[in-house]
């Protein structure tokens, strides 16, 4: 009885407690090491014991081992600090993580608590990927992390890689390089300032302006990745490809070495070393093997040459080269919406190609060219080039001449074929072949109508002036003419069967040129900004102008005198036509009776 008794009285001394015990927080448990114990192994030849400055310091000589955790460290001869957990190792340094990571130095300093080391002296990292090799390393075995700052060089079964700077992470197996570095595989030499490597899937990864080269050309980037392993290349940010024969860049270029194939996208660009021509655009592909280059997308190509350049504008533009060495060159082909545009001569059709071998440009289905005042027209056309500049332009069936005169009439000239000589980039010549049909009007001052020359004849000749004026007009074989005076004129007089005046259609330089080749639009200047003045200023300007207001009517200026009004003068023919006489009565040329 007097045992429950107890046992009661105990109970209630000790309900209490427990009610406060759960309203008190628990206490945290206590801050643990910063690092395990270094322990010594067996196997030291000597051990010497004392106290330096108050610091209790272990000398150790001879085959001398420690531990700590997964990882070990070799040494001939240490000191060891045991209260500050930490170890200072000479001569044949080595330590060992995990059997996989080595590092050997001459000398090295380990903090067990932060789990620390410093390694100098011959320094050489290695795992089973890679060999690491600088004078001094940090290596930080919680994060993994090995750092070098004085120059390290870097080998694996593939590659080298050369920098001042760098970390290597044992983890993910990437080594990240700063100034000056340098990798080289078994067909490139890469040179940057910031870029990773990954020692497992081989990558080359860049932060930096960097260069690639090669024995095929060189590649540049500011951003990107380049795989060693598969030479598959993904550059960003200003890429460029460059080989023997051409320059290819854009805003983002991917390149399969393997492949021979290279894809641009954003502000294109592709220039030919061999002819000094640029083509441009959105999108750009590149076949080396094939000799093979495509660019679309607003694409433009120039071709300078001497103090003359020539702009062709189309949705796609295509570069094949020659595969004769005989006949370099090659081939440009154009294709839908072609314009050509050149300070005297621009152009329009649906299709083009430019044979650089042969030095000709063949247009296709419906072109239409103008040089100087004058529009030609026909089914098909060709430009034949000498030294890069227009000798001769020939057109294909249904050819057509037109000009517009001052008054606004069309004089004409129409064929099956027609063969123009240049000189000076400057229509001189021109041979109307076959069925040949002209429809003139005579001028009086270029500024009345007198009449209109029309004549039919087998072939006709038309001479140019240099300033691409109508000279002289001959009829040959076969010639039949007729003047029309003014009053006598009828409306489906006035135009040749197959007439259409295109001037709208006529491209301009800068919708031939986009917005690749367009020039940067300049800042306007900033307004000069109005001095503000007090109200005192201003009130004492208005006072000293009151007395001055009196004279100013008496010294009123005369009133200038009124320029008359100038007729405008009326412009020159666009396509002018011969000598009034030549034109009144052309078959004089063939000797015949004058008209009436």
């Amino acid at each position: 009885m007097s045992s429950l008794k107890h046992f009661f009285l105990f109970c209630c001394l000790l309900l209490p407690a427990i009610g406060w015990a759960q309203q008190t927080p628990a206490r945290k448990p206590a801050t643990p090491a910063k690092g395990q114990r270094i322990e010594l192994l067996p196997g030291t030849q000597e051990l010497i014991g004392g106290e330096f400055n108050g610091v209790e310091i272990r000398k150790l000589i001879g085959n001398v081992s420690f531990k700590q955790g997964d990882t070990f460290m070799y040494c001939d001869s240490a000191y060891q600090y045991t209260d500050r957990n930490s170890i200072e190792a000479f001569s044949n340094v080595r330590i060992v993580q995990n059997d996989t990571l080595t590092i050997t130095g001459d000398r090295a300093t380990y903090d067990g608590d932060a789990r620390k080391a410093r390694m100098t002296g011959n320094v050489v990292m290695r795992d089973p990927r890679m060999t690491l090799t600088a004078p001094v390393l940090d290596y930080d075995l919680n994060s993994k992390l090995a750092y070098y700052s004085g120059g390290g060089h870097l080998t694996d079964p593939e590659n080298t890689l050369d920098s001042r700077r760098g970390y290597y992470n044992t983890q993910t197996k990437v080594f990240s390089f700063k100034s000056s570095v340098q990798v080289k595989t078994k067909d490139y030499t890469i040179n940057s300032d910031t870029l990773q490597y990954n020692t497992v899937s081989k990558i080359v990864y860049f932060f930096s302006p960097t260069r690639i080269k090669g024995q095929q050309g060189s590649l540049y980037a500011e951003n990107g990745y380049y795989n060693t392993a598969t030479r598959v290349s993904n550059f960003k940010s200003n890429a460029k490809i460059e080989t023997r024969d051409y320059l290819l860049g854009g805003d983002n270029l991917y390149y399969d070495e393997s492949q021979q194939y290279g894809l641009a996208t954003g502000r294109v660009s592709m220039v030919s070393k061999k002819d000094n021509i640029t083509i441009r655009g959105d999108v750009g592909r590149y076949w080396r093997a094939l000799g093979r280059a495509k660019v679309y997308g607003n694409a433009v190509m120039r071709n300078i040459a001497d103090r003359d350049t020539l702009y062709l504008a189309a949705d796609t533009l295509m570069s094949v080269d020659s595969r004769n060495p005989a006949k370099p060159g090659g081939v440009v082909y154009a294709y839908k919406k072609v314009r050509i545009f050149r300070p005297d001569l621009q152009g329009r059709c649906d299709s083009l190609t430019y044979d650089r071998a042969d030095s000709v440009i063949y247009l296709n289905r419906t072109p239409v060219l103008w040089s100087g005042t004058n529009q030609l027209t026909a089914d098909s056309m060709e430009l034949r080039l000498r030294r890069q500049k227009i000798d001769q332009m020939r057109l294909y069936a249904n050819s057509f001449i037109a000009g517009k005169d001052t008054l606004l009439n069309y004089n004409q000239v129409k064929g099956r074929n027609m063969v123009g000589y240049f000189q000076g980039n400057k229509l001189k010549k021109v041979d109307v072949l076959g069925n040949a049909e002209s429809l003139y009007f005579a001028l009086e001052g270029d500024t009345s109508l007198t009449g209109m020359n029309k004549a039919v004849s087998a072939n006709m000749a038309l001479r140019f002036s240099p300033d691409n004026k109508l000279q002289t007009i001959s009829f040959l074989t076969n010639p039949d003419a007729s003047f029309i005076p003014p009053h006598e004129l009828k409306d489906e007089d006035r135009q040749l069967a197959g007439f259409k005046w295109r001037e709208k259609e006529r491209p301009t330089r800068r919708g031939t040129l986009g917005k690749h080749f367009a020039p940067p639009v300049k800042a306007k200047p900033k307004p000069k900004r109005k001095t503000t003045t007090s109200a005192k200023t201003r009130t004492t300007t208005k006072a000293k102008a009151k007395p001055a207001a009196a004279p100013k009517k008496a010294t009123s200026s005369p009133a200038k005198p009124v320029k008359k009004a100038m007729t405008p003068q009326p412009k020159p023919s666009t396509v002018a036509p011969a000598p009034k006489k030549a034109l009144v009565r052309p078959v004089d040329i063939l000797r015949r009776k004058p008209l009436k």
